[in-house]
């Protein structure tokens, strides 16, 4: 199997991980018309692992198939776009190395974007502002959970030899011009 085959399975894998994590403990927020879900914590895992844009698809399209398979397809654009981001700037500010202060504070980093952007965006469907701040509490919460989750597993991961050579893979092939033989 050559890299790029390699890539998009990999890509197509981290997808399926992170709609699986989210549909799997959904706790609905009827005043929010959301839930609190343990998918970003598989999003700071491909973020970490792979770089920033593995974890921008995974975290934009598998976060936004979650949506669309469990009722909430009026938030999956949203969703595409805030949890995209999320895993793009988590990714991007471990992507050259990474330890454990770096993972902590840019996946704050992620969860600052997540609840704000859920802030925006539910001020736009839902019409409020105040409302919307109804929100800000159980998407902390879950950003904070998704972190105690995503780091310890990115954290171990990155000792697998295996894995290493996935990270490897993914840097190479998303910034480097490819090659005729790939």
């Amino acid at each position: 199997m050559n890299n790029k085959t390699k890539l998009i399975v990999l890509n197509g894998l981290m997808i399926a991980l992170v709609c699986i994590a989210t549909m799997v403990i959904q706790i609905p927020i009827p005043m929010t018309e959301g839930y609190v879900n343990i998918g970003d914590s598989i999003i700071f895992v491909a973020s970490i692992l792979f770089g920033p844009i593995p974890g921008m698809i995974a975290g934009g399209l598998g976060s936004a198939l979650a949506d669309i398979l469990t009722g909430y397809s009026h938030w999956a654009l949203f969703t595409l776009l805030i949890k995209g981001f999320e895993g793009y700037v988590v990714g991007i500010i471990v992507r050259k190395n990474t330890n454990l202060v770096k993972n902590i504070l840019a996946t704050l980093l992620g969860v600052l974007i997540m609840v704000s952007g859920y802030l925006l965006a539910g001020t736009f469907l839902q019409g409020s502002f105040i409302i919307s701040l109804g929100s800000v509490p159980s998407n902390t919460i879950q950003g904070i959970v998704s972190m105690v989750i995503g780091i310890p597993i990115a954290s171990y991961l990155l000792t697998v030899k295996y894995v290493k050579s996935f990270k490897q893979i993914s840097s190479c092939l998303l910034y480097t011009s490819p090659s005729p033989r790939d």
